[in-house]
């Protein structure tokens, strides 16, 4: 038995083994791979494949992907594991596929699972009949190939990246695992409340294997020979190696902890906003919510206190992006704590609602033809723009003449606050030139 021999009306068999894909259709959640009308599903439909490598978090699909390749391509497959073959293995594979094309012009395709853990050694055996396209290879990896394999053999392959599924896809698999009869858990009467699933989901962290290891545990352990078993998030913690936060992306819970989680950095508590961050984390909150909220906040609650912490809220959202979870837990706390260490002040929100208030209340705007386009060679001549101009570095740097609307002359929006680098703002401005001299 191979990793796609298993049957599907085999009950021993595990439920996610059963519940893999079988047609293209059927796989969820990798619609930008083999989705109607991407590229690797047109080269699949028309039997043209190329060496490809299958990259992305466990329980994704990528094993799936390769069983339903062996399925539709007319070229021999092969399959291994990249931690029990060898370079003999290798070689043989290899020279049974030479024969095959050879004598009957058929092609080999060979799958190789967890093909980061190859060594140089087996890839530089692999090489040459990639090169020559004695095989064609599909490699399927958790790890980024960019680091694991070697350029040579980079370069003669595409490469596909799955992503973790998303809440919306996971519910799809966990539902059709309760209905579907054959493969399934249909003919059990078998039933999980909609809480549960937001549990489930989030708990797996986008991996549709464990969310159906978890769901066949649940009923394996439980009887329910005397009516329909429910799933609910009681039973599910029961089975669950740590505690399973209750977090409804949807509901309060996301709402009131990252309320608290804001208003944790604001009142200058790095320890309470760490926490609410651990919480939402664990939770199976989306991390660039929180990373996007951490900018804002950056902006909103320190501003110009600390200008610098707006530079590293966006530095932290930038690497969550890059590095994904669970490594992005580390930027999103370094930004976390030193936005709630840091000085505050609201000094750039106070300002903006201000001159929003000002716009919104004037009947008319008009710029001051002193500070107007002035570029066009006759515009100052017929039009009077740019007529009385200071260009102030010819006073040192600053000279006092009015750049808002008539109307409006003399309207403070900005206040300096009294924290941090406002203090410098502050005595920048104090120190002002008086008006320029005549």
């Amino acid at each position: 038995m191979d990793l796609f021999d298993l049957g599907e009306k085999d009950l021993k068999t595990p439920l996610a083994y059963r519940m893999r894909p079988r047609t293209l259709d059927e796989v969820v959640g990798q619609e930008h791979v083999v989705g109607p009308g991407s590229s690797l599903r047109n080269l699949i439909a028309k039997d043209e494949l190329h060496s490809l490598i299958l990259y992305g978090p466990p329980g994704t699909g990528k094993t799936s992907i390769a069983g339903i390749i062996a399925d539709m391509t007319s070229a021999h497959f092969e399959s291994i594991l990249a931690v029990t073959a060898g370079v003999n293995d290798i070689r043989k594979i290899a020279a049974d596929a030479s024969q095959r094309l050879k004598y009957y012009q058929q092609k080999t395709i060979l799958f190789v699972d967890e093909i980061h853990r190859f060594n140089k050694s087996q890839q530089d055996v692999l090489l040459p009949f990639v090169e020559d396209a004695t095989l064609l290879l599909i490699g399927a990896t958790t790890e980024n190939p960019l680091f694991e394999l070697n350029n040579a053999l980079l370069s003669r392959i595409k490469l596909y990246i799955l992503e973790p599924l998303q809440d919306k896809h996971l519910t799809t698999i966990i539902n059709t695992a309760l209905k579907d009869r054959d493969r399934g858990l249909g003919s059990l009467n078998v039933s999980i409340d909609e809480e549960a699933i937001d549990a489930l989901a989030a708990a797996c962290k986008g991996d549709a294997r464990m969310a159906l290891n978890i769901l066949e545990t649940a009923v394996k352990s439980n009887k329910h020979d005397e009516g329909n078993l429910v799933i609910d998030v009681d039973l599910l913690q029961k089975l669950l190696t740590r505690p399973m936060i209750k977090y409804d992306r949807k509901g309060d819970s996301h709402y009131d902890s990252i309320s608290a989680f804001i208003k944790s950095i604001r009142g200058s508590d790095p320890d309470a906003a760490v926490f609410w961050l651990a919480v939402m984390l664990e939770g199976g909150e989306d991390p660039m919510f929180i990373a996007r909220r951490l900018v804002i906040h950056a902006a909103e609650d320190i501003g110009l206190a600390d200008p610098y912490a707006l530079t590293l809220a966006s530095a932290a959202a930038h690497a969550v992006q890059l590095v994904g979870m669970p490594e992005a837990r580390i930027p999103l706390a370094e930004a976390s704590i030193y936005l709630a260490a840091a000085p505050k002040s609201n000094s750039s929100l106070l300002a903006i609602q201000k001159a929003y208030t000002a716009v919104r209340d004037s009947k008319k705007i008009s710029v001051p033809l002193h500070i107007a386009d002035s570029s066009h060679p006759q515009a100052r001549r017929l039009t009077g723009k740019g007529e009385g101009y200071r260009y102030p570095h010819d006073y040192g740097g600053y000279v006092k003449q009015n750049y808002l609307p008539e109307d409006l002359t003399g309207t403070v929006f900005y206040e300096a606050g009294s924290e941090g680098h406002e203090i410098e703002i502050k005595k920048m401005l104090d120190n002002r030139a008086l008006p320029a001299k005549e």
